[in-house]
C-alpha cells in the first residue's frame, strides 16, 4: 500500500520527553505547512510517532500529541482520499509494551485508515486484523470485528477469492476463530429493531450494541454484511458442528436472499452434524430460551429468545437429538416456552408436543424424573383448555402429540398413573368424546397406559373391572377396542370378569376386536401348538367361572327357562364362552387325581351340572349352527368324563335328543347319537330295546325320510346298538341280527354316502362284538362276505370322505371277528385301493388305520371311540404333521378273537407290504406301502411281530428315503424315526450311521430294482417333451426318445440323471428322519458331526426348498446354540463351502455361495484372514456363472464379503494391525483381478468396494497407494463408456466441438467413484508415501493412455502437491521434466491444460536454477512450430495462476515472448498470448517500457529468422512498439530499423508488406531522433521505400505507397518531392496509359476491362496520397517546376475510367495544393508567371473535371469533398493577384448542380464557391490582395 510507506524507525536509545517534545512540534510545523497533496507521506510518519508518544507520562508531550491528533482531524475528515497508515498503527497496537492509552488511539485511527484503503488492500489486511483478536479488550474487539465484517460485506458478498479465503480459513479452529464465528453469529441474528423494541431476537443489547456499533445496520448494508460471512465461512471448512448454529439462523432470516443461501449452506455443508453433540445443542437452547430462567445478569446482558421462525427451525432440530431430549432444565424450559411461553403460536405448540414426544421416548430415566410430572401436568393443562382456544388441523396436531406424550411417559414411567384410575377414565371419555381423526392416537396412548396400571393396587383394579365392562359395551369400536386391550393385558387368565369382557368382544362386529377376545380366551390356537410353545396355562376355577357369568345373566339358572327358551348371549359370544369353559372344564379334570365321579358323593352338585343347563340354553333354536354344533359335543366330552351324569341327566330327555337326530348339522346329528348311546347305559333293557325297535322301523318303514333324518337315523342305531351289545347285552338276538340286516341293507341299497354311515355303524357295533352270520337267499354268510361286491363298488368311487368311513370301519368291524376269510376279505378291499384311482392321501390313512385295526394292539379302546368325540387315530395323533408323536403305549384292549386267525392276517399284511408294495417298480404302490408301513408301526409298534420286523422296516424306509414321491420320502423319514425309537441299541447305532452316510453322499448303494416299461424314472414334465410333444417320464418313453435320436447309449445319461435327483431325494428324505432321531440320538451322533456339520449348513442353503426344510430340521435338532457350533466347526465349514463354490454342480455353486454370504456376517480378522481371498475369489467367480440363480448368489456373496471387507478395513472398528494386514489381503487382489475383469458387475463392485476401503482404512492405505492410485487412474479411461469415444471420433461429422466433447468426458470422469477414490487416497498421502508414489505417477504420464487417465494423472500430481507442498521437492526436477514434455506432446486441448497446472505447481516448489531453466524453455516453445507455441502460452498461463510468485522474478525472460507471441497470424495462438498479455499487463506502455531492452533485443533475434510467420510477427510487433511508445523507443530505433531494411530488398514473401507498415510506424515515432543522430537515415529509408514502390505485386506494392506517404509526412523534408515526385507522376502516368486501353477494350470486353481499371485504381488512390504528402512537404518553387505534371496528375485522376476513391484522393490533393499556395503568399515566387498559369490550369482546366465528378458520381461523400474542392480553388482564384482573369465558363452548371444537390453540406459549399465566382465576375478590376 502505498500510503504505508513511510514508517520512521525509533533510535536506538529511548528520546526524552524533551527530545520527544521538540520532534512532536516540528513536526506540528511540517504538517501545517504541508499541502493536501503532500500530507498522505507525510502522515505516514508523523502519526505512528504521535500516537507512540502518548505513552509517555509527560503531560505537555501528550498536549503537544493531542494538538497534532487534532490538526490532523480537521485536515483528512473531509479527504477520504488521503489514506493513512494503518500497517504501522496496527504493529503499534500489537507491542506487547504498548499502553492502554496508545492502543485506544491506535484502534480510532485504524479504524479510520481501513476506510481510505483501495478494496484489494482492504480484502488482504481484514484477515490480518483477526489474529490474536481473542486476547485483546472485548471494546476493541468489537471495533475491529466490526471492521472486518464490513470489508466482508463490500468485498464478498458475490464472492471469496481462494488466496483470501487461506489467511481467514488459518485463524479458523483457533480461539481467535470462535470470536470472529460468535460475532458473525450475532450478525445474522441482528435485525433492525422496530421502534419501541429493546434489542433483536436472540441477542441481548450488550451484543446488538457491539454489533452495530454507533448506528444501527438496515437494508441493503445488512444483508450484503450476512451474504458476505455466508460466502466466507462456506470457504473456510470449518466443522459440520461449528457452522451449524450460523446456517441455521441465516435460513430463518427474514431478508430471502439470506435465507435462501443459509438453507443451501445448510443442506450442503452441515447435513453431517452431530446433532447429538452436548456443545451445539447448547449453543441451540441459548438460541431458543435466551437467557432465561438464568439469575443475576444485567439488564443488558439478557439474551432475548430467537425468532419465531427460528424457534420453529430449532424445534426440529431438537426432535432428532438424544442429547436434546436429555438437557435438563433447557429442555423443560423449551417445552414450556413452546406452550405457554409469551408470543408462542399454533405451530410452536404443535412442534412443543412433538418434541415432548421425543423428550419421553429418549430421555434417560434420570432426567425423566426430573422433569415427567412437570410436563405431564402442563400437558393436562394444555388439553383442559385447548377445546376453547384451538381449532383446525394445527390444534389437532397439538392434541395428537400430547396424547402420544402421555403414552410414551406411561411405558417410561408407570408409577406416575398406576396409584390412581383417573388417567384411565380420562382417556376413555376422551376416546368417547374426540374427533374421529384423533381416536386412533388415544387408542394408541391408552394402550400404552394399559402397561402402566399392570401390578396396580387391587382397589385401582377393582375400579378399573367396572370401567372396562362399561366401556366394552359402548357404541365407539375404538372403546370397545380398547375395553378388550386392557383386559387381555392387565389380568391373568384366570381373572374371571376380563375372560367375561372377552366373550363378550368375540361377537363385536369389528374383526380385529373378535381376534383380540379370542386371544385373550386362548381360543385361536389349537392345544398342540399351545403346547409346542411350552405355555402353562392357568385356566379359572369353572364353578367360578360360571358363578361370574350367572351373576352377569342371572336368567341363565331360572328354572322357567326350557331348553327351546330365548338365547340369552349372541351366538358368537355363546361359542367362545362354551369353548373357554370346556377348556375350564378340561383343566379342573386334569387337576384331578380320580375320576370325578368318586370325588364326591352327589354328582349333581358338580359345576358340570351348572354346565349343562349353560349348553342346553346354547342348543335353543335361535343358535347357530356352530353353536349347536359346538355344545353338543361339549356335552359329549362331559360325558366321556361324566358317563354317569350325563347318563342319567338324559335318560329322561331322550326325545329332545331324538328330535336333534334330524339337525341339519351331521355334527350335531353325531353328538346326539352318541349321547342317546350314553343316555342307553342308564335306561333299562326293554326301554333301550324300545327306544332301538322305533329307530329300526322308521329306517325300515316305508316312509321316506329327509337326507338329515337318515343320517341321524343310523348313527343312533350304530351308538345304541354298540351300547346295548356291551357285555352283557341288553337286547335280544333277534333284536341284534334285524338291526345288522337293516344296516346291511343300507349299504346295499342307499347312496355312498348313507352306505358309508351305514358302514360306521357296523363298524361301531363291530367294537363291541363280532357282527352275526346273515342268511341271505337260504345261505348264512358273514357280512363282509354280502356286502364284498357291493363295497368294492363304492370304494372304487369319487367321494373321498364314504370311502374312508367305510375302510375305517373294515378295520372296526375286524376288531373282534373270528372268521380269517372274512379278515381276508376285508384286507382284499383295504390292499385293492394301492392302485385305485381315488388312492389319494387321506384314503391312504384312513387304509393304515384299518390295517392296524385288523392287526391288533391300537391304542384305544371301545369306550374312546363310542364314548367321545374321537374321530379317528390319524386324526387324533396329527397324522401329517412334522412333529410326529412318538408310538402310543397305552393300553390297548384285548378283542375275544381268534388268535390263529389274526396272524394270519398278519402274515398275509407283511406279505403284501414286503414283497408287492414297498419295493415295487410303481410310485403308487411304494407310496401306499409306505404309508401303511408307518401307520403299522406308529399304532402298533410294541407288537412284538413288529419288533421282529424291524431290520426290515428300516431297509425299506432307507430305501424309499430317496423316492421321487414327497409323501413317500416324508413318511419313509418319518418311519425311521420311529424305527428308531422302537430299536435296540445296536440297531439305534446302525441307523445313525446310515443317515450319516447318506446325508454326506457316502452311503451304501440301494436296492436294485427291475425297471418295467411303464416304471417312472423322473416325473412328468421334469426334463421336457418329446420331439412330437409327448410326455417323456417313463422308462419305455426314455429309450425310444434315444433311439430316435440315434444315441442308444443316452439312455445311460438319463438314468445317470435320474440317480442323482435320487440322491438329492435321498437326502432330503434323510433328513427328515434325522432330525427327529437327532434328538433322542445324543451323543451317538458326536463323532459323526465334523462331517455332518459342514454339509447341514451347505444343505440350508439349497436351492430346492425341500431339502432346505429337511436339513433344517436336521440343524434345529442337533444344533441346540447355532452360533457356537458354527464358530466352532467354522474352518471345517469355510473349507466345504470355498469347494463347493467351484463344484460342477450348479446347486451346490448356489448353495456354498449363499451360506457363505450368511455365515461371513460379524466374523472378526482372526477368524476369516486365511479365507478371504478364497471368499473374493468366489465371489468373483459366481457372478460370471453361466446359471443365473448362481449369478444371484454370487451377488449376494459378493455384498456380503464386501461389508465384512470394508469393516475390517475401518480403522474406527477394527484394530489399526488387523485393518492394515486385511488391506494387505483384499486391495491387491481387487486391483490385479477385480478391477480389470471383463465382467462388467465385477467391475463395478470392485470399484465400488475400493472406494468405500478407502474411506474407512486411514493410515491403514498408505502401503498400497502406488498401485491403487495408478489403477484408479487408468480406470478413468478403461472403464469410460466407449460410446463416448465413438462419439468424439464422429464429432466433426455432425459438426460437436471436440474440445466440448472432451471437457464432458473429463467432468464424467471426475465425478465417478474412480476420482472419489483418489480424493481419499489424497487425504492419507504421507512424506513416506512419495518415494514409491511419485516414480509409478511418472511412470504414468510417460506411457498413460486415454484422456481421462492422462488428464486424471496430471490432476492428481498437481493435488499431490498442493497437499504435500514442500515435501515434493526432491521430486521436482524429475516431474517437471515429464510434466513439460507431456505438455509439448499432448494433442488434447484439455490434458494440454491440466498437465501444464500440474508443471506449474511443481515450479512452486522446484529450486531457483531449475525454476530458471524451466520457464526459459517454455519461453523458447514460442520459436517452434504449432503445437509448441500453443503448449508454451498453455504453460505460461498456468505459470501466471497457479506459480505467479515465482514468475515474477523472470518477467524479464516472459513478457517479451508474451508480447512477441501476440503477432501470430493463428488466430488460436493469437487469442492465448493475447490473454497472457491482458493478464500481467495493467498499463500497457508501462509494461512496455520497463521490458523494452528485452523486448527489442528478442524482436531482433526474430526477424533475422529464416522464418517468414517469425518475420511478419517481429514487424507486427516493432509497429505495435512504435505506435504505444512513440518518441520512447528512440533509443532503439537503430537496432529496428536496421533489421527491417535488411529485410526490405530481396524475393517478396506472403506477409511481407507488414515490415512496410513496421517502417512506416517506427519513422512515424522516431524521426526527430533518426534525422538528429544521422541525416543521411531519411533519405535512405526514402531509397529504400521508393524500391519497394516499383514491386509487381499489388499489395506489397500499395504497402509501399501507404508507407512512402507517412515517411514522407513524419521527416517533413522538402528534398523529399524532387526525390519521390517523379516516380509518382511515372505511375501515375503508367496509370493513366492503362485506363485508356482499357477504355478501347470496353466494347469487346466490357467485365474485363472494368476489372482492370478497378485493380489500377485501387492503387492509383494511395499515389495520390503520397502526391498530396508531397505537396505538404515541398517547397513552392519545386511545386511550380512540376506544375505541368501536377496539373497533368490531376487531370488523369479526375477522368472517368478511375472509380470514386482514386477522385477523393485526388480531391485531397488539389485541396493540399491550394492551401499550399495560401500558407505560402509572402513567397515572391507564388506571384510568379508560373504560379499564375498553374492557377489559371487548375480553374480551367482541372475545376470542370471536378464538376463533371459531381455530375456523374451519385455518391454523398463524392459531392462534400468535391464541393470543398471547389471552395478552395475559388478562393484561391479570388485571392490570387491574377493579371488576366478568364470567364468561368462552368459556373452555369455549378448553379445548376447546387439547385439539384441532395446533401445539405455539399449545396452549401457549392452556393458559397458561386458567390466568390460571381463576386470576381462583377468586378474584375479590383485590386490585388493577399491570401487569407
Amino acid at each position: 500500500m502505498a500510503e504505508t510507506s513511510g514508517s520512521t524507525p525509533a533510535p536506538a536509545p529511548p528520546p526524552s520527553d524533551a527530545e520527544r517534545e521538540d520532534t512532536l512540534d516540528r513536526m506540528l510545523t511540517r504538517l501545517a505547512l504541508a499541502d493536501d497533496a503532500k500530507l498522505q507521506p507525510l502522515l505516514a510518519s508523523i502519526l505512528p510517532y504521535s500516537i507512540s508518544s502518548l505513552a509517555s507520562p509527560s503531560p505537555s508531550v501528550r498536549k503537544m500529541v493531542m494538538e497534532i491528533l487534532t490538526h490532523i482531524n480537521k485536515r483528512v475528515k473531509h479527504r477520504p482520499e488521503i489514506g493513512l497508515p494503518l500497517l504501522e498503527l496496527w504493529n503499534i497496537y500489537n507491542k506487547a509494551d504498548a499502553s492502554s492509552m496508545v492502543r485506544n488511539f491506535c484502534v480510532v485511527y485504524i479504524e479510520m485508515s481501513f476506510e481510505r484503503l483501495p478494496k484489494e488492500d482492504k480484502e488482504n489486511m481484514a484477515p490480518e486484523l483477526l489474529i490474536n483478536i481473542a486476547n485483546i479488550p472485548l471494546q476493541h474487539q468489537g471495533i475491529i470485528l466490526r471492521i472486518v465484517l464490513k470489508v466482508i460485506g463490500d468485498c464478498h458478498s458475490s464472492q471469496v477469492h481462494e488466496n483470501i479465503v487461506a489467511k481467514y480459513r488459518a485463524n479458523g479452529v483457533s480461539k481467535d476463530g470462535e470470536v470472529f464465528l460468535e460475532f458473525c453469529l450475532h450478525t445474522i441474528l441482528y435485525q433492525a429493531p422496530p421502534s419501541g423494541v429493546g434489542c433483536p431476537a436472540g441477542l441481548s443489547i450488550a451484543q446488538a450494541d457491539r454489533v452495530t456499533g454507533k448506528q444501527p445496520l438496515k437494508g441493503d448494508i445488512l444483508m450484503t454484511r450476512k451474504l458476505g460471512i455466508l460466502n466466507l465461512i462456506d470457504t473456510m471448512q470449518l466443522s459440520p458442528e461449528l457452522v451449524y448454529p450460523l446456517f441455521l439462523v441465516a435460513a430463518s432470516d427474514s431478508q430471502e436472499p439470506v435465507a435462501k443461501k443459509g438453507e443451501e449452506l445448510l443442506k450442503r455443508k452441515a447435513a453431517g452434524a452431530n446433532l447429538d453433540d452436548s456443545v451445539l445443542i447448547k449453543r441451540l437452547f441459548m438460541l431458543f430460551n435466551g437467557s432465561t430462567g438464568v439469575e443475576n445478569i444485567a439488564v443488558e446482558s439478557r439474551i432475548a429468545p430467537g425468532s419465531t421462525t427460528l424457534r420453529v427451525r430449532l424445534m426440529s432440530v431438537f426432535s432428532r437429538s438424544i442429547t436434546a431430549a436429555n438437557a435438563f432444565p433447557s429442555t423443560l424450559q423449551c417445552i414450556f416456552g413452546c406452550i405457554y411461553g409469551s408470543g408462542t403460536t399454533s405451530r410452536l405448540k404443535q412442534l412443543g408436543m412433538e418434541f415432548t414426544v421425543w423428550v419421553f421416548k429418549h430421555a434417560v430415566i434420570d432426567q425423566l424424573k426430573l422433569m415427567g410430572p412437570v410436563i405431564l401436568s402442563g400437558i393436562l393443562r394444555s388439553l383442559d383448555g385447548s377445546s376453547a382456544t384451538e381449532a383446525g388441523s394445527v390444534g389437532r396436531d397439538v392434541k395428537t402429540f400430547a396424547y402420544q406424550a402421555i403414552g410414551l411417559l406411561a411405558s417410561r414411567m408407570p408409577n406416575l398413573f398406576k396409584d390412581k384410575v383417573d388417567m384411565a377414565v380420562r382417556l376413555f371419555t376422551a376416546l368417547k368424546s374426540e374427533e374421529q381423526p384423533l381416536r386412533l392416537t388415544i387408542q394408541e396412548t391408552v394402550a400404552s397406559l394399559a402397561t402402566a396400571y399392570k401390578g396396580a393396587p387391587a382397589v385401582v383394579l377393582d375400579n378399573l373391572e367396572g370401567l372396562l365392562l362399561e366401556n366394552s359395551l359402548a357404541e365407539q369400536s375404538e372403546v370397545r377396542f380398547c375395553a378388550v386391550r386392557w383386559a387381555t393385558t392387565l389380568f391373568d387368565l384366570q381373572h374371571c370378569p376380563s375372560r367375561y369382557i372377552c366373550m363378550l368382544g368375540a361377537a363385536d362386529t369389528k374383526m380385529d376386536i373378535r381376534e383380540m377376545a379370542l386371544e385373550g380366551l386362548y381360543l385361536t390356537k389349537d392345544e398342540g401348538q399351545i403346547s409346542g410353545q411350552k405355555i402353562d396355562l392357568r385356566y379359572p376355577d369353572l364353578r367360578e367361572m360360571l358363578n361370574y357369568i350367572c351373576s352377569q345373566q342371572p336368567k341363565l339358572l331360572d328354572s322357567s327357562e326350557h331348553v327351546d327358551g330365548k338365547l340369552l348371549f349372541s351366538s358368537k359370544t355363546s361359542v367362545a364362552m362354551i369353548r373357554f369353559l370346556m377348556k375350564c372344564f378340561e383343566a379342573d379334570c386334569r387337576m384331578c387325581s380320580s375320576d370325578m365321579e368318586t370325588e364326591s358323593t352327589d354328582i349333581f352338585n358338580s359345576p358340570a351340572v351348572t354346565m349343562c343347563v349353560l349348553l342346553e340354553n346354547a342348543m335353543s333354536f335361535e343358535g347357530s349352527t356352530e353353536l349347536h354344533a359346538t355344545a353338543s359335543k361339549s356335552l359329549v366330552e362331559i360325558g366321556s368324563h361324566l358317563p354317569k351324569l350325563v347318563a342319567s341327566r338324559y335318560a329322561g330327555r331322550v326325545d329332545w335328543l331324538k328330535n336333534l337326530l334330524g339337525h341339519i348339522d351331521s355334527d350335531t346329528r353325531e353328538a346326539a347319537s352318541r349321547l342317546l348311546g350314553i343316555a342307553c347305559s342308564a335306561l333299562s333293557s326293554s326301554a333301550s330295546s324300545t327306544i332301538l325297535s322305533e329307530l329300526v322301523a322308521l329306517l325300515s318303514g316305508s316312509k321316506i325320510l329327509r337326507f338329515e333324518n337318515h343320517h341321524g337315523l343310523l348313527c343312533a342305531i350304530g351308538y345304541i346298538t354298540a351300547e346295548c351289545m356291551k357285555n352283557p347285552p341288553s337286547i335280544s338276538e333277534e333284536l341284534f341280527q334285524s338291526t345288522v340286516g337293516v344296516l346291511v341293507n343300507v349299504v346295499e341299497s342307499e347312496s355312498a354316502i348313507l352306505a358309508s354311515a351305514g358302514m360306521e355303524a357296523l363298524g361301531h357295533i363291530g367294537l363291541r362284538c363280532s357282527l352275526p352270520i346273515l342268511c341271505r337267499n337260504s345261505i348264512a354268510a358273514g357280512v363282509i362276505t354280502i356286502l364284498h361286491e357291493r363295497l368294492s363298488k363304492l370304494l372304487s368311487g369319487t367321494d373321498i370322505k364314504a370311502i374312508q368311513k367305510i375302510i375305517i370301519s373294515l378295520g372296526h368291524i375286524s376288531v373282534n371277528e373270528i372268521s380269517f376269510p372274512h379278515l381276508k376279505s376285508s384286507l382284499d378291499l383295504i390292499f385293492s385301493l394301492s392302485r385305485s384311482k381315488v388312492a389319494v392321501e387321506d384314503v391312504l390313512f384312513a387304509a393304515g388305520e384299518a390295517l392296524s385295526f385288523i392287526w391288533g394292539g391300537v391304542p384305544v379302546t371301545a369306550d374312546t371311540i363310542l364314548r367321545s368325540n374321537y374321530s379317528s387315530l390319524s386324526g387324533s395323533t396329527n397324522y401329517l404333521t412334522a412333529e410326529m408323536p412318538l408310538p402310543i403305549v397305552t393300553g390297548s384292549w384285548k378283542s375275544n378273537c381268534d388268535e390263529e386267525s389274526h396272524v394270519m392276517s398278519q402274515d398275509m399284511i407283511i406279505k403284501k407290504l414286503f414283497d408287492d408294495l414297498l419295493f415295487s417298480s410303481r410310485k403308487d404302490d411304494r407310496c401306499a406301502g409306505t404309508v401303511w408301513l408307518v401307520s403299522l408301526i406308529m399304532y402298533c409298534g410294541h407288537h412284538p411281530k413288529i419288533q421282529q420286523l424291524l431290520p426290515e422296516v428300516q431297509e425299506a424306509f432307507s430305501h424309499l428315503l430317496g423316492d421321487q414321491n414327497d409323501l413317500t420320502q416324508d413318511l419313509a423319514s418319518q418311519g425311521m424315526s420311529i424305527v428308531y425309537e422302537l430299536g435296540d441299541p445296536s440297531m439305534k447305532e446302525e441307523l445313525v450311521h446310515a443317515l450319516v452316510s447318506t446325508l454326506t453322499g457316502s452311503g451304501k448303494r440301494k436296492r436294485a430294482i427291475k425297471l418295467m416299461e411303464d416304471s417312472e424314472v423322473f416325473q412328468e414334465g421334469a426334463i421336457g417333451e418329446s420331439l412330437n410333444g409327448g410326455k417323456l417320464s417313463t422308462y419305455k418313453e426314455l429309450c425310444s426318445m434315444a433311439n430316435e435320436m440315434g444315441q442308444p447309449d443316452l439312455i445311460y445319461k438319463f438314468m445317470d440323471l435320474a440317480n442323482y435327483q435320487a440322491s438329492l431325494n435321498s437326502k432330503r428324505g434323510a433328513a427328515f428322519g434325522f432330525s427327529k432321531i437327532a434328538k433322542h440320538a445324543g451323543d451317538a451322533l458326536q463323532p459323526h458331526l465334523r462331517s455332518l456339520i459342514p454339509r447341514l449348513v451347505r444343505y440350508q442353503y439349497d436351492p430346492d426348498k425341500n431339502v432346505q426344510d429337511a436339513m433344517g430340521h436336521i440343524w434345529k435338532s442337533i444344533v441346540a446354540d447355532p452360533r457356537r457350533t458354527i464358530d466352532e466347526y467354522f474352518d471345517l465349514i469355510m473349507d466345504d463351502l470355498l469347494a463347493q463354490s467351484g463344484s460342477r454342480l450348479w446347486r451346490s455353486r448356489e448353495a456354498s455361495c449363499l451360506a457363505l454370504a450368511d455365515i461371513i456376517q460379524g466374523r472378526k480378522y482372526s477368524q476369516v484372514s486365511k479365507h478371504l481371498r478364497s471368499i473374493w475369489t468366489a465371489a468373483f467367480r459366481a457372478m460370471d456363472d453361466i446359471k443365473e440363480t448362481v449369478r444371484n448368489s454370487g451377488d449376494s456373496l459378493c455384498r456380503a464379503v464386501s461389508s465384512l471387507t470394508i469393516r475390517l478395513c475401518d480403522v474406527s472398528l477394527t484394530a489399526v494391525s488387523d485393518a492394515s494386514e486385511t488391506m494387505n489381503i483384499v486391495l491387491p487382489f481387487l486391483l490385479t483381478e477385480g478391477i480389470v475383469s471383463k465382467v462388467s458387475n465385477v467391475q463395478k463392485a470392485s470399484i465400488g468396494i475400493v472406494m468405500k476401503l478407502a474411506k474407512g482404512a486411514g493410515a491403514a492405505l498408505r502401503p498400497h497407494l502406488p498401485d491403487l492410485v495408478c489403477c484408479m487412474l487408468e480406470c478413468l479411461s478403461s472403464l469410460e463408456d466407449q460410446r463416448l469415444n465413438y462419439v468424439e471420433l464422429h464429432a466433426a461429422n455432425v459438426g460437436l466441438q471436440t474440445e466440448k466433447l472432451e471437457s464432458l468426458r473429463i467432468a464424467v470422469a471426475k465425478d465417478s467413484p474412480m476420482w472419489e477414490t483418489l480424493d481419499i487416497c489424497l487425504k492419507v498421502v504421507d512424506t513416506h508415501a512419495l518415494d514409491p508414489l511419485v516414480p509409478r505417477l511418472a511412470q504414468l504420464v510417460r506411457s498413460g493412455v486415454g484422456l481421462n487417465t492422462r488428464v486424471g494423472v496430471a490432476s492428481f500430481i498437481m493435488l499431490l502437491i498442493q497437499k504435500v507442498t514442500a515435501d515434493i521437492k526432491p521430486f521436482t526436477s524429475m516431474l517437471s521434466k515429464l510434466l513439460f514434455h507431456a505438455v509439448r506432446e499432448e494433442k488434447s486441448a484439455a490434458a494440454k491444460r491440466t498437465f501444464a497446472s500440474a508443471c506449474a505447481v511443481t515450479l512452486k516448489f522446484a529450486s531457483p536454477s531449475l525454476s530458471q531453466k524451466l520457464i526459459e524453455d517454455t519461453a523458447a516453445l514460442h520459436l517452434g512450430e504449432r503445437n509448441a507455441q500453443i503448449s508454451g502460452a498453455v504453460l505460461l498461463k498456468a505459470y501466471m495462476n497457479l506459480a505467479a510468485d515465482v514468475l515474477s522474478g523472470y518477467h524479464a525472460i516472459v513478457i517479451p515472448v508474451i508480447f512477441l507471441s501476440r503477432f501470430e497470424d493463428d488466430k488460436d495462438i493469437n487469442a492465448l498470448y493475447e490473454e497472457l498479455w491482458e493478464d500481467n499487463s495493467s498499463s500497457e506502455r508501462v509494461t512496455l517500457q520497463l521490458y523494452l531492452a528485452e523486448i527489442v533485443s528478442l524482436i531482433c533475434d526474430c526477424i533475422s529468422s529464416s522464418s517468414w510467420a517469425c518475420k511478419r510477427k517481429s514487424a507486427k510487433a516493432i509497429k505495435k512498439l512504435s505506435d504505444i511508445l512513440g518518441e520512447s523507443l528512440s533509443a532503439y530505433y537503430q537496432n529496428l530499423l536496421e533489421c527491417l531494411l535488411k529485410e526490405l530488398p530481396g524475393r517478396f514473401w506472403e506477409g511481407k508488406d507488414v515490415i512496410l507498415y513496421a517502417v512506416a510506424s517506427l519513422c512515424s515515432s522516431c524521426h526527430d531522433a533518426m534525422s538528429a543522430k544521422d541525416p543521411a537515415i531519411p533519405n535512405i529509408v526514402l531509397g529504400a521505400i521508393s524500391a519497394a514502390c516499383t514491386k509487381k505485386i499489388k499489395s506489397y506494392r500499395e504497402a509501399a505507397f501507404s508507407c512512402l506517404q507517412q515517411v514522407i509526412r513524419a521527416f517533413r523534408k522538402a528534398e523529399f518531392f524532387n526525390s519521390a515526385f517523379p516516380m509518382l507522376f511515372d505511375v501515375c502516368r503508367q496509370a493513366g496509359v492503362s485506363n485508356k486501353v482499357n477504355a478501347s477494350l470496353l466494347k469487346s470486353a466490357d467485365g474485363t476491362g472494368q476489372d482492370e481499371s478497378e485493380a489500377v485504381s485501387v492503387s492509383l488512390d494511395k499515389v495520390l496520397d503520397c502526391v498530396t504528402s508531397c505537396i505538404h512537404i515541398a517547397l513552392l518553387q519545386d511545386i511550380l517546376n512540376q506544375r505541368e505534371s501536377i496539373i497533368e496528375v490531376f487531370s488523369s485522376s479526375l477522368s472517368h475510367g478511375y472509380g470514386w476513391p482514386v477522385k477523393m484522393s485526388a480531391f485531397s490533393s488539389i485541396k493540399e495544393l491550394c492551401l499550399k499556395f495560401c500558407s505560402v503568399s509572402d513567397d515572391a515566387s507564388a506571384c510568379s508567371h508560373d504560379a499564375t498559369s498553374l492557377i489559371h490550369e487548375l480553374l480551367h482546366s482541372v475545376a470542370p473535371k471536378i464538376v463533371e465528378c459531381i455530375q456523374t458520381i451519385k455518391i454523398a461523400q463524392v459531392h462534400t469533398a468535391a464541393s470543398e474542392c471547389l471552395l478552395e480553388m475559388s478562393k484561391l482564384y479570388r485571392d490570387f493577384p491574377l493579371t488576366h482573369r478568364k470567364d468561368i465558363k462552368f459556373k452555369d452548371e455549378i448553379t445548376h448542380l447546387c439547385q439539384v444537390e441532395k446533401s445539405e453540406q455539399a449545396k452549401s459549399l457549392l452556393m458559397k464557391s458561386i458567390a466568390i465566382l460571381e463576386d470576381v465576375g462583377r468586378d474584375p478590376e479590383e485590386p490585388d490582395r493577399s491570401c487569407q
